[in-house]
């Protein structure tokens, strides 16, 4: 998702969009933990999506 579309979202919606890709990096996690995760660049892309969450929460909270 572009942050352009996620500056649209309001806190409460980017914190549910949280709550999915934290579920979504623990599953990566596991499946590589296992051997089983094939693509391996899934992994940065979902920190990095979690990071540009985090940072747009904590702008709109503090009305930035």
């Amino acid at each position: 998702m572009k942050i352009s579309e996620l500056r649209d979202k309001s806190v409460e919606e980017l914190t549910g969009l949280l709550d999915e890709k934290q579920l979504d990096a623990f599953r990566l996690r596991m499946a590589k933990a296992t051997g089983q995760l094939g693509s391996t660049h899934e992994v940065r892309a979902n920190r990095r999506a979690i990071a540009q969450i985090k940072t747009l929460i904590n702008e709109k909270q503090r009305g930035a």
